[in-house]
């Protein structure tokens, strides 16, 4: 399953750090974080997608506190 969110990130260097991270979380199929637009896109197992979804955000956080979702 894959979605699409507004997300508030401060620079792309940041967004970059947060994509790596969560594309390694088990159950992720892909992840984008795209600065300039402020989207964040999530391709995970549909089962699981809204613990994965919850996770990513946790993950996205630690790297980068500013770092929110809009659900």
């Amino acid at each position: 399953m894959k979605k699409k969110f507004k997300c508030d990130i401060d620079c792309a260097n940041c967004a970059a750090k947060v994509e790596e991270a969560i594309k390694k979380i088990e159950g992720v199929n892909d992840a984008k974080v795209n600065f300039v637009m402020q989207k964040f896109t999530l391709d995970a197992d549909e089962e699981k997608f809204e613990e994965i979804l919850k996770l990513a955000v946790e993950t996205g956080k630690k790297i980068e506190p500013d770092f929110s979702v809009e659900m």
